[in-house]
C-alpha cells in the first residue's frame, strides 16, 4: 500500500533528559533564545504532583506555555500518550499556532526505556514524531555517586546520543573529571561530550535515531516494555525492530486522537522510597531562617535528599522571589529574580527525597516558621 501523499511530514523530537539537578532547566532556557528553536513546544514532564519547573520557563496558561521565544510549552504528569496526541489535535485544529520541533524534558527520575517506547513504536505518534535524538546531561560534581546510585542515571546516559557534562567548573580541574569521562565512555562508547554552551545545532537535528548505533541494552529495555493495551512481546528483540514496518495508516486521527480507551502508561516509574512533595508559607519569611531550615535539613538528611528547588518570599524583598536550587547536599547559590513567575507570591519549595516521611520536613519547616504543620500534598512512588 503506498503512503498517502497527504500524510504529514514527521516532526523532529528530541528528548531531553538527566538526573536530578543536572541543569536541565538552565540549558533549556538558554537555548530557547536562540532562533534555530523558534516555533518549538516544550514538554515538561514533573515528578509527582507538584509543579513547578514549568514557571522557571515562563508563565503558564490552561496547561500551555507561552514562551518569549515563541515557542509553546505544555506540562504532563503521568500520560505522555494522551499529552502528545492531544498537542497534535490542538495543531491540527488550528487552536494553537504551528510548530516545528517537539523537545521533551523529561522528570531526573525518568527511565528513558518506556518513553523510547512510545516514541518509536506508538502507531500514530510514530508517524507523526521521528525521535532526532537523545540527550542527556550529566553533572560533574554529583555525577559519579549518581551513577553508582541510580540505575534510572545509568540508563539516560545509555541511551545518549549526545551527552553534556555540566559544572564542570564546580569541579578541581580536568584530572578530577577524568573518572567520569571514562565511566561515561563505558557505559557509552563513541557519545559526544559536549559542554553547557554547546550551540543549539550542536544538541539538535542529530538525525533519526538509530537503535543500531546504540548500546544493545537499549533493545533489551525496550524488549521488555509494552504499548498501552499490548500483550507482551515475548523474545522479540526491539532492537532489530525495523521502524517502517508499522501500520501508521489511522483514519480519523486527525480530526480526534482520543480514540484509545488510554490506559495510563506511566513514563516515570520509579523506586517507591522516593517521594516529591512541597513546602509552602503565605507570608514573607526571613533570609536567615530559610538558611538556618536548610542547614539543619542537611545535616540530618543530608544523603537522603535528592533534590530541592523553589522560590522564596523574603522579607528583605518580597517583589522578588529567591529561588533556591540545592541538589544531593549541594546547595547553589540562591538567585534574585526580577519578578514572580506567575501570581501565586508564597513561597513555594519543592522536595524530592528518599526514605523520609513528608511529615518529618514539613514538622521542621513548620517548627522553623512557628506554625502548625500542614501536610500538603505528596506524591509517593
Amino acid at each position: 500500500m503506498s503512503v498517502s501523499q497527504d500524510r504529514p511530514v514527521p516532526l523532529p523530537l528530541t528528548l531531553l533528559t538527566g538526573f536530578l539537578g543536572s541543569g536541565k532547566t538552565t540549558l533549556l532556557n538558554r537555548l530557547l533564545k536562540d532562533p534555530a528553536l523558534a516555533q518549538t513546544v516544550v514538554i515538561v514532564n514533573e515528578f509527582g504532583e507538584v509543579g513547578l519547573d514549568h514557571l522557571l520557563i515562563q508563565g503558564v496558561e490552561d496547561g500551555m506555555i507561552l514562551l518569549d521565544s515563541g515557542c509553546l510549552c505544555c506540562t504532563i504528569r503521568d500520560d505522555l500518550i494522551v499529552t502528545m496526541e492531544d498537542l497534535l489535535r490542538r495543531r491540527d485544529n488550528r487552536r494553537i499556532g504551528p510548530f516545528t520541533r517537539v523537545v521533551i524534558e523529561t522528570t531526573g527520575l525518568a527511565d528513558p526505556a518506556p518513553i523510547l517506547n512510545v516514541l518509536i513504536n506508538h502507531p500514530y505518534l510514530a508517524m507523526r514524531f521521528r525521535l532526532d535524538g537523545v540527550v542527556t546531561l550529566v553533572d560533574a560534581v554529583n555525577g559519579m555517586a549518581t551513577l553508582d546510585a541510580h540505575e534510572e542515571a545509568r540508563k539516560q546516559v545509555v541511551a545518549a546520543d549526545r551527552l553534556v557534562l555540566t559544572k564542570a567548573d564546580l569541579v578541581d580541574g580536568p584530572a578530577a573529571l577524568a573518572p567520569l569521562r571514562q565511566r561515561l565512555a563505558l557505559l557509552n562508547p563513541g557519545v559526544a561530550v559536549l559542554g553547557p554552551q554547546a550551540a543549539a545545532s550542536s544538541l539538535f537535528g542529530a538525525g533519526l535515531y538509530d537503535l543500531a548505533l546504540r548500546p544493545a541494552e537499549i533493545g533489551q529495555w525496550l524488549a521488555r516494555e509494552t504499548l498501552p493495551g499490548e500483550r507482551p512481546q515475548h523474545g522479540h528483540d526491539h532492537g532489530e525492530h525495523e521502524h517502517g514496518h508499522h501500520d501508521h495508516d489511522h483514519h480519523g486521527h486527525d480530526q480526534d486522537h482520543g480514540h484509545h480507551g488510554h490506559h495510563h502508561h506511566d513514563v516515570n516509574r520509579h523506586d517507591g522510597s522516593i517521594r516529591a512533595f512541597a513546602l509552602t508559607a503565605d507570608r514573607p519569611i526571613q533570609q536567615t531562617t530559610v538558611d538556618l531550615f536548610w542547614t539543619l535539613l542537611r545535616s540530618v538528611h543530608g544523603p537522603k535528599l535528592l533534590r530541592m528547588k523553589g522560590l522564596v518570599q523574603v522579607a528583605e524583598h518580597p517583589d522578588q522571589p529567591l529561588l533556591l536550587h540545592a541538589v544531593q547536599q549541594i546547595l547553589h547559590p540562591p538567585v534574585i529574580l526580577e519578578a514572580w513567575p506567575d501570581a501565586d507570591r508564597r513561597s513555594r519549595l519543592v522536595l524530592i527525597v528518599k526514605d523520609i516521611e513528608e511529615s518529618v520536613v514539613q514538622r521542621l519547616w513548620a517548627a522553623f516558621l512557628g506554625q502548625a504543620a500542614q501536610v500538603g500534598t505528596a506524591a509517593s512512588a
